[in-house]
């Protein structure tokens, strides 16, 4: 294993994807919206926003499809669209419980750093009680840039407290992954179903990666 786990001071996770299997219903999300005005969902759209904030990706919508909605709007049509899937639908990933246990017991503290809403994030968090783990939730509307930028990692490294050098990232997507490295840290990443096509590049990225954490649980077992 090429990443140092004794050396790492705290753990920090992208949501969508990494955390939670939740990027299947964009996909309907953006057909159905982008619908109501006539405009079919562009094959490369996902590509196009990946790693951007929540209010990025409204800008980007706005412009590129000429909506005659406001930014608040947009932003707030897609919580309405998602809440109730990301409450009571989006299921967290395999091991994704037992690795958070075995961290918390290790004292290890962990942060969320997402390009998604604070509203979805919540939902998340309160559908699966999730809340005792983290001591730092932190969406990259919080910051000036989103992913690849550093900001979103470096400003949960910096509620933790923890020397980014010393801090483990878990991310599903690129972008993501080259966000973490540039925030000076370690990065996994997590295999998942939507991004699969992206693979080869996210290992190459990566310092690590995994198909699920039961790979990293195993490897945190040997060490004792």
């Amino acid at each position: 294993m090429k990443i140092p786990m004794k050396e790492i001071q705290a753990v920090l996770f992208d949501l969508d994807g990494t955390l939670v299997d939740s990027m299947w219903m964009w996909r309907d999300i953006d057909i159905e919206y982008l619908g109501r005005y006539g405009i079919s969902l562009p094959d490369n759209l996902q590509k196009e926003i990946e790693g951007m904030s929540f209010s990025e990706t409204a800008v980007y919508f706005k412009e590129t499809f000429s909506l005659p909605d406001t930014l608040d709007e947009i932003k707030a049509e897609w919580n309405r669209m998602a809440y109730e899937k990301y409450r009571y639908q989006v299921p967290i990933k395999p091991y994704v419980r037992e690795f958070l246990d075995a961290l918390l017991v290790r004292q290890i503290p962990m942060g969320i750093a997402t390009s998604n809403s604070k509203e979805l994030v919540q939902a998340v968090i309160d559908g699966q009680h999730l809340e005792h783990y983290f001591h730092s939730i932190r969406t990259a509307c919080e910051v000036a840039a989103g992913k690849p930028a550093p900001d979103i990692y470096l400003k949960v490294a910096e509620d933790l407290n923890a020397d980014p050098k010393q801090c483990l990232v878990f991310e599903d997507v690129p972008a993501g992954i080259l966000a973490g490295k540039n925030a000076g840290m370690w990065v996994c990443s997590v295999y998942d179903a939507w991004s699969a096509d992206m693979e080869e590049e996210k290992r190459r990225l990566a310092d690590e990666a995994i198909m699920d954490y039961s790979e990293i649980l195993r490897d945190m077992e040997e060490m004792k």
